[in-house]
């Protein structure tokens, strides 16, 4: 996926300041445990697909909620703090990566025993 330069200072601003409003600012215990991984808005900028990290996955569905729940929070301190004429609408998912990675690290080293028997 390639962006413009703007797109991606967009991009890094949206996430550094979703990072400090989720740990100092949302107080849902639901979303303690969230880390904001990435963001990636639409061409427009109408619409951002916010990544987040959770630390146990069987919390991820609560987690989400409780983002949908301070997305209007959310977007309305974005608005604020990055002095913007339109915040894009906040679409949040999980970021299955450093699971998926550990899992293939798991059937490497599980391969390398094979290999050696």
């Amino acid at each position: 996926m390639t962006s413009s330069p703007r797109t991606a200072r967009m991009n890094d601003l949206i996430r550094a300041e979703l990072s400090e409003l989720i740990r100092r600012k949302v107080k849902d215990p639901r979303v303690a445990t969230v880390s904001v991984t990435s963001v990636w808005t639409s061409a427009d900028l109408s619409r951002a697909r916010v990544t987040i990290g959770v630390l146990d996955d069987a919390r991820a569905p609560e987690a989400l909620k409780g983002l949908a729940h301070a997305a209007g929070y959310l977007r309305s301190e974005l608005s604020r703090r990055l002095q913007v004429k339109r915040v894009p609408e906040l679409l949040f998912e999980v970021d299955h990566s450093a699971r998926d990675e550990a899992r293939m690290d798991d059937l490497w080293n599980q391969l390398e025993r094979e290999e050696r028997s």
